[in-house]
């Protein structure tokens, strides 16, 4: 296997880990012995660990800790995540986990059902009826649950009935047996609890820590010059953006975009969470801009990726210095939306790797120093296998797998930046394999190609998507993994 599962515990924990101000508010009216006792033990434990665990919450506060019923809707005026800012008096949104109980039983039971009903060959939008959610959430329920699995319609079935986003679900009837931890892009790593009890307790304050502990990198900056509307009109890549989208949605590699009012009815949310996100992006260096093209941002409005327009590319320059956003150029006649919220990780990863010079086959950019990496694809999904002679897997640093962290965080940037700066066959732009990927735990693949002559952006990429060199699965590794030699030459992955 290239990477091992097994590190001891301090090579687990992330080095950048912060302080955490913690207010626990149970939910009233859902009380529940076991949840009782386990808030019990995370409040003794995130102490333990250093942090603050406050009686009420303050200007101070970085997470809330709730909790909610299982199958029981939360009214969304009583939902923390929504309205905990208003409700104490807050000019700033902390993060809130909500922590509930399922019974092994229950989660047989639901996760059989959600098995049954998305087998049927046209499924029926009754099957996925349930109390607080909309009629519309049925489409999301089957989009999510022909993705990822029944466990995928389930999370999103909890997520909208408890009007949160970040959930531990904890399993166990008579006593804990096991926790899932759900998020926004449908992770779902899965921690038993066995005979230390401690130690899971433990853990489960470092996971709740480690997302607390990153920021969104999304305060993009604009630099002058304008790009001119004939400047514009004289590039290539941004066809060949629109081309490669095309392809790439033909092979059904990005999938529906997931709207919280297609799932539960409720008001504006503001700054608690994007009224929607995009599954995905993806960008290409132009040689003459000398910047990447890139998809623009899904949360302000839908974005097909299979069907981009000019208004739906962004023109990537830089970082901004202190690493909170991209630097972009707005360009004339466009509507110059954000570029997407992985912005930063699609450019800096950059700043860890050697230029090239293309030579005389590339036409017009011939003699142009650019970055050894061509184009980039960040999406929602996992890699079944892959030929080792023409694609190298670059594994992160060990705390990503056991502690894994998401999407537009300066720590998502940051671990893919590390990792792609060791792919040796981007650090010697003569390794004849032209494709690096890694997966980030829970969240999904980021793969990119190096200068290929008579290749079209991205092209190599599809091409060996349909020859098996690159085999795209729509499982992603919930935890530790890595790939073993099969007896067809491929490398396949192993968790």
């Amino acid at each position: 296997m290239i990477v091992a599962a097994q590190v001891p515990l301090a090579q687990r924990i992330h080095g950048w880990l912060k302080t955490t101000h913690v207010s626990f508010v149970p939910a009233a009216g859902a009380e529940d012995s076991l949840v009782q006792h386990v808030l019990a033990q995370l409040q003794e434990r995130f102490a333990r660990q250093g942090h603050y665990v406050q009686e009420r919450p303050n200007a101070q506060t970085t997470l809330f800790v709730t909790t909610a019923r299982y199958g029981e809707p939360v009214n969304w005026r009583e939902s923390v995540m929504l309205t905990g800012r208003r409700r104490f008096g807050l000019n700033h949104s902390p993060m809130t986990y909500t922590i509930l109980r399922v019974t092994p039983a229950q989660l047989t039971e639901r996760l059989d059902y959600f098995e049954r009903v998305l087998a049927k060959e046209t499924p029926d939008a009754s099957d996925f009826a349930f109390p607080g959610l909309a009629e519309t959430a049925y489409r999301t329920l089957i989009e999510q649950g022909r993705r990822g699995g029944p466990i995928m319609s389930f999370i999103r079935l909890v997520q909208a009935q408890a009007k949160c986003i970040r959930l531990v679900i904890i399993v166990g009837a008579e006593q804990v047996e096991s926790a899932y931890y759900f998020d926004l892009v449908g992770g779902y790593p899965h921690v038993v609890a066995g005979d230390d009890l401690d130690a899971f307790y433990d853990d489960m304050v470092r996971r709740i820590v480690t997302s607390v502990s990153t920021g969104e990198v999304t305060q993009h900056a604009v630099t002058e010059p304008i790009v001119s509307h004939a400047e514009w009109q004289r590039l290539a890549s941004p066809a060949a953006m629109k081309a490669a989208g095309f392809e790439l949605g033909r092979r059904n590699f990005f999938t529906e975009m997931v709207r919280v009012a297609d799932l539960t009815n409720v008001p504006a949310v503001g700054d608690s969470i994007a009224s929607q996100y995009s599954e995905g992006c993806f960008a290409t260096w132009d040689a003459h801009l000398q910047a990447l093209i890139a998809t623009i941002t899904g949360s302000a409005r839908p974005v097909e990726k299979q069907n981009l327009t000019d208004d739906e590319l962004a023109v990537i320059v830089s970082v901004r210095p202190d690493g909170l956003g991209a630097v972009v150029r707005h360009v004339e006649g466009k509507r110059n939306d954000s570029p997407s919220s992985e912005a930063v990780e699609l450019r800096d990863l950059d700043f860890a790797l050697p230029s090239v010079t293309l030579g005389n086959a590339w036409g017009v950019d011939a003699g142009a120093s650019v970055p050894v990496v061509r184009s980039k694809l960040h999406g929602h999904r996992g890699v079944a296998a892959f030929d080792p002679k023409t694609v190298e897997f670059v594994p992160l640093d060990a705390p990503y797998y056991h502690y894994p962290v998401s999407c537009a965080t300066d720590a998502q940037a940051r671990a893919i930046k590390s990792s792609f700066g060791r792919a040796e066959c981007l650090r010697n732009p003569a390794d004849p394999r032209q494709v690096a990927f890694t997966i980030l735990p829970t969240h999904g693949l980021v793969v990119v190609e190096k200068w290929v002559e008579g290749k079209a952006p991205l092209q190599l990429l599809w091409e060996l998507m349909d020859s098996g060199g690159f085999e795209v699965d729509r499982l992603v590794p919930q935890g530790p993994h890595g790939f073993d030699p099969g007896a067809d030459g491929r490398m396949h992955l192993v968790e």
